[in-house]
């Protein structure tokens, strides 16, 4: 998977672009829909190619923060820091 700074789009069949949020564990992302930020989806990749799973708001917010805690707790202050700009920017 891509390390967390860098940004990664890709292509719902019915919403377009989505924007990458975070790495969730080795075979999903969390993406959003790129302009309103609305539309969470974790995002799984398989011989079959990409699956998309639309999840909720709330949700998305707690697998975020599971993320946050993880990267604080393992040290990795530059991955933290911005990911918390996006936390702040997406659910604030």
């Amino acid at each position: 998977m891509n390390p967390e700074s860098s940004e990664t789009y890709i292509n719902h069949p019915t919403w377009g672009l989505l924007y990458r949020i975070c790495m969730v564990d080795e075979q999903q992302e969390l993406f959003t829909t790129l302009y309103a930020q609305r539309l969470f989806f974790l995002v799984a990749t398989d011989a079959k190619g990409l699956k998309f799973q639309p999840i909720g708001r709330t949700e998305a917010r707690m697998l975020l923060e599971n993320r946050l805690r993880s990267l604080r707790r393992t040290g990795q202050s530059q991955e933290y820091d911005q990911l918390h700009s996006i936390f702040q920017r997406t659910f604030q």
